[in-house]
């Protein structure tokens, strides 16, 4: 079974898709539909950026999208997970159709490698959308992106000890990533607006 999220507040529904054996297999497996969705558009466009990359009238459907979704998991009936599901496939699908639509390039990493003494490979690219979209050919590889060699190097100052003989300007904390707004919601309530359905996708029946 799911775990609660503590950012949110959950309310007991004795309707919930997952109080039976039955109901939570048939609600998962239109959750898992949707995760696959995510995955493809990730590996076509990188991870978390697809949503960047479009108007922001769509990226506020989409968000809008993915909590009505989220809050129908925590403790939906299994129809409004089935219909929130199939609403935020649909939800996908308009992003990609924008996204080609306006031109907007597919994302190809640069990727530096450099083998090391044990015989696996080191990939370094610049952000973690492009380490989705690393390919490793079977080879032992791990990938870095330069946010956590930035980590790496303030956990274990030493490796760059001699750095520091250098002296020159310093560089202030710059933020590499933009921040999930769903993340910073810790109510589960609904919305103040009437917006329901957001993409044109009727009720499961």
């Amino acid at each position: 079974m799911r775990k609660p999220d503590p950012k949110l507040a959950t309310i007991t529904n004795p309707q919930a898709w997952d109080q039976s054996h039955g109901t939570y297999i048939s609600g998962r497996a239109s959750i898992d539909g949707v995760d696959a969705v995510a995955v493809e558009m990730e590996r076509k466009w990188g991870c978390d950026r697809l949503r960047l990359i479009v108007s922001r009238e769509m990226r506020e459907r989409f968000d809008r999208q993915r909590y009505k979704l989220s809050m129908a998991i925590r403790n939906g009936t299994l129809i409004e997970v089935q219909t929130e599901c199939q609403r935020m496939m649909f939800a996908w699908a308009a992003l990609d159709t924008e996204a080609t639509g306006t031109g907007k390039p597919q994302l190809v990493p640069e990727v530096w490698e450099i083998a090391l003494e044990d015989g696996t490979v080191a990939a370094i690219v610049q952000t973690a959308a492009e380490a989705h979209k690393v390919v490793t050919d079977g080879r032992r590889t791990a990938v870095y992106t330069l946010d956590e060699i930035g980590r790496l190097l303030h956990a274990f100052p030493q490796v760059a000890k001699l750095k520091k003989l250098y002296p020159g300007a310093s560089v202030e904390r710059v933020e590499k990533t933009i921040r999930d707004p769903l993340n910073d919601i810790r109510q589960a309530t609904g919305f103040d607006d009437p917006l329901d359905d957001l993409f044109g996708v009727h009720t499961v029946n």
